[in-house]
């Protein structure tokens, strides 16, 4: 008997655990070296080794596998049931990402609370890449903002414009902090993986890691020490169920 995540994994002699179609692991292993590598800033080589530890023998290629075949599913599962869930405000900034000496830019935006509405990478910094964004969003959240937060970037102006001329849009970068935080994670997991390798791999990373990262985000300054250890605990129970409805 192993413990993996505070789940309990019983002998297969005893009860036979849940498993992903034409998977060896158990589907509770699999969503754990998942919930690894996206929920902290760890190289697939480190999530190898932990696994080691708790005896699991599974080489970093694998790991490589699940998290990129079964992360998006479960970014697909968490992103429904958060639909229309999210603040009214919202804010949107875009950073430099250099991709084989290539420069994108990797569009974002966030509630007002902080979390991961959606992000989009382009190569572009015009009008153009803002309505993808901003068509993105709306098709995402199923309703439109109450204010829109931008720098003074005029792309963002024109686009909101065209698509959402009653909403209010306050353009100014002492306001639009949140946003730009929002970039610091995955500017952290840009370094550890020494750069994004190709355009693909990032927008697939940007998409999974903020949909998981939202699950997590609790703003523990504001809570007290039970209220997080509880919230936390929901967290946790939420991300056991959504793995367990893959079919896969």
């Amino acid at each position: 008997m192993s413990v993996v995540n505070g789940l309990v994994l019983v002998a297969m002699t005893e009860i036979s655990p849940a498993h992903f179609r034409r998977h060896r692991f158990p589907a509770e292993i699999i969503a754990y070296a998942v919930w690894l590598y996206y929920r902290f800033p760890l190289s697939f080589r480190d999530v190898e080794d932990l696994l080691a530890e708790r005896g699991i023998e599974v080489s970093f290629q694998t790991v490589s596998e699940w998290a990129a075949k079964f992360g998006l599913k479960f970014a697909h599962q968490l992103r429904r049931r958060s639909r229309g869930q999210f603040a009214d405000k919202w804010q949107l900034d875009e950073m430099v990402v250099t991709i084989k000496g290539k420069k994108f830019w990797l569009w974002r935006a966030v509630d007002v609370n902080g979390y991961v509405l959606d992000a989009l990478l382009q190569s572009r910094r015009n009008k153009r890449a803002a309505l993808r964004l901003m068509r993105k969003l709306l098709k995402g959240q199923g309703t439109t903002p109450r204010v829109m937060i931008t720098d003074k970037l005029r792309s963002y102006s024109a686009a909101k414009s065209e698509l959402m001329p009653g909403v209010e849009h306050r353009s100014h970068k002492g306001i639009n902090n949140r946003a730009e935080n929002s970039h610091l994670p995955v500017r952290r997991r840009e370094r550890r993986m020494m750069r994004f390798k190709s355009a693909r791999q990032c927008q697939r990373f940007i998409s999974t890691h903020g949909q998981i990262a939202n699950l997590f985000l609790l703003h523990r300054k504001h809570l007290t020490a039970a209220d997080h250890r509880q919230l936390r605990s929901n967290a946790n129970a939420t991300w056991r169920q959504i793995t367990m409805l893959i079919n896969a």
